[in-house]
């Protein structure tokens, strides 16, 4: 069959968008995830052979599966020529171009969200009068374009004038018609207005993403760079891990199922117990110095974001499938000290006879009655954008990515209710100061949408 296929593969844990192009029997790979495994079953199926991995940057926000689906296929990879990896490569600039069946893929450099940024523009040579495809990488997303604080040798505002310099010389140039594939999308912490649209044109980019519309490169970069959100720390490990090409996720080593009293003893060496299950089933009973992360949300980039990449974690989840899965979602983010799981979860844990903790849980019209009748502090974790929008009046705000940091700022003088947007982020940070000796908390159920509608 002639023409050429696309086939797109988005992980919302993680707002990350891969894809692969097949022409001819052959195949490319465009921004993999860790877990390979997807790719090469598809490529199966469509009687495709992997010939060719693409990585449009170093990404710092996961793991990716270059170098595993390489070995794996016998493919190339392709990566910007500033890109100074330790694995073999092809080394890519302006003009290099890819060949197969009827796909041409061109290569356009495009540093700014990092130095080895690059687009690939493909063409359907079987169809030459159809405009192109772009796939952006992080440079151009639906709605925003890659953060510019990535570069140990640039300041932001540095890249984000030569991510200016990069969209108006040769992404904007190209025709409005041209559709753009970007690797993330809403909720990805590359950006911070992205869309959840799949994809996008050049022409509706120019008319309504807020950074295409600046006036000039001072204005650009102003928007890019006042109140940027702070970098997770676990962002240059990830880029370190993609340099040198990731280890296979069958080398990871195989959890082992804990007893309550060596979770205990875990415990007093540092190990922190990660509790995945739902809210309330939090709320309701967990381990003592347990944190909240729950495996419904972006569990991955918040495990990463808050317990970093190096502290010796024991999983708690609803049975051994949920240890499964939360071991590899924790694994796309590079967070691989995983020592083991609280065999039969809580039922282990109290049939060995264990104390369980719990966290109040409040309605929006209970908080209401509540702060009706006396005062109570309230604590709001969202980002600042949300905050912008709107908040509920004597709140004190501290992102949820700084409260480890910053909890010396809060009181623990009365009632201390927790809120987000929704309830996720809250649950979290609930979790986290119990942790640090707060006593007197609860979260609010639904958090401020709730509060909103109320």
């Amino acid at each position: 069959m002639s023409g050429v296929k696309i086939e797109r593969y988005y992980l919302g844990c993680l707002a990350h968008a891969s894809y692969m192009v097949g022409s001819g029997g052959v195949a490319a790979v465009i921004d993999p995830q860790r877990d390979v495994d997807l790719y090469i079953e598809a490529a199966a199926k469509l009687g495709w052979k992997i010939e060719h991995v693409i990585e449009s940057h170093l990404h710092a926000d996961f793991v990716s599966g270059h170098h595993e689906l390489a070995e794996r296929t016998g493919a190339k990879i392709y990566i910007g020529a500033q890109a100074d990896v330790l694995f073999d490569h092809v080394a890519v600039r302006d003009g290099d171009a890819i060949r197969f069946g009827d796909c041409e893929m061109s290569f356009l450099e495009t540093p700014g969200h990092t130095l080895e940024s690059v687009c690939v523009l493909m063409k359907d040579l079987s169809e030459p009068t159809k405009p192109g495809v772009l796939f952006t990488g992080d440079t151009l997303f639906a709605g925003d374009v890659g953060r510019p604080d990535l570069s140990p040798s640039h300041t932001p505002q540095e890249l984000a004038g030569i991510l200016y310099d990069s969209l108006h010389a040769k992404v904007m140039t190209l025709p409005d018609e041209t559709e753009i594939y970007p690797a993330h999308g809403a909720g990805s912490l590359c950006g911070r207005q992205l869309s959840s649209e799949s994809s996008s044109t050049i022409g509706r980019q120019k008319q309504t993403n807020y950074a295409l519309l600046a006036r000039s490169k001072e204005e650009f970069v102003s928007l890019l760079t006042d109140q940027m959100p702070t970098r997770p720390e676990y962002f240059a490990r990830d880029v370190d891990m993609n340099r040198r090409g990731a280890v296979a996720l069958s080398e990871l080593p195989v959890l082992e199922a804990y007893r309550a009293e060596q979770v205990i003893e875990l415990q007093s060496k540092g190990a922190l117990v990660v509790d995945t299950r739902p809210s309330m089933e939090f709320a309701v009973a967990h381990v003592p110095g347990s944190v909240h992360i729950a495996l419904t949300g972006q569990y991955a980039s918040w495990a990463a974001r808050i317990l970093g990449l190096d502290r010796k974690l024991i999983l708690l989840a609803e049975d051994e499938e949920h240890v499964r899965e939360s071991q590899l979602r924790l694994a796309r983010v590079g967070v691989e000290n995983v020592a083991g799981y609280l065999k039969d979860g809580v039922i282990g844990w109290i049939r060995d006879g264990k104390v369980l903790e719990y966290i109040p849980q409040l309605s929006a019209q209970e908080f209401q009655e509540l702060r009706a009748k006396e005062p109570v502090r309230v604590l709001d974790v969202r980002e600042a954008g949300e905050r912008e929008a709107g908040s509920i009046e004597g709140s004190q705000w501290i992102p949820l990515g700084e409260l480890e940091a910053r909890m010396g700022e809060i009181s623990k003088d009365g009632l201390l209710v927790v809120h987000c947007k929704g309830g996720y982020r809250s649950s979290i940070a609930t979790s986290l100061l119990r942790r640090g000796g707060f006593e007197d908390i609860a979260n609010l159920i639904g958090g401020y949408d709730a509060w909103k509608i109320a």
